[in-house]
């Protein structure tokens, strides 16, 4: 699994030659309503197991949460079963807020 800080996945995301990665938030649906990376696709951690067969192993995946902490969780497990191009955003959705996109704010106050 690796880690992409929020710089990078910008340069990501701007690069039309490059295929986009799924962006996966796995944060709660109260987190999700307050900020987010737009264009995201929102699983609660929780429900990942049961729902990764709706996602595909061969596309590259950037897990999301708040500081990044459950997204690493995540990828992990999405690793351990089959996805090979699993990243996780280092510092989260609050890092892509302070780096790259102030607009979305930092309003949360607690990891969940």
């Amino acid at each position: 699994m690796k880690q992409i800080t929020p710089a990078q996945l910008k340069a990501w995301l701007d690069d039309r030659t490059r295929e986009p990665p799924v962006l996966l938030d796995v944060r709660e649906p109260w987190e999700v309503a307050i900020c987010g990376i737009p264009g995201s696709l929102h699983l609660q951690m929780q429900t990942v197991p049961a729902r990764l067969a709706e996602l595909d192993p061969a596309r590259d995946v950037v897990v999301v949460c708040h500081h990044g902490h459950r997204s690493y969780q995540v990828a992990m497990f999405m690793e351990r079963n089959g996805f090979s191009a699993v990243h996780n955003l280092f510092g989260g959705v609050d890092g892509w807020a302070k780096q790259v996109d102030p607009r979305h704010g930092t309003l949360l106050t607690r990891e969940q």
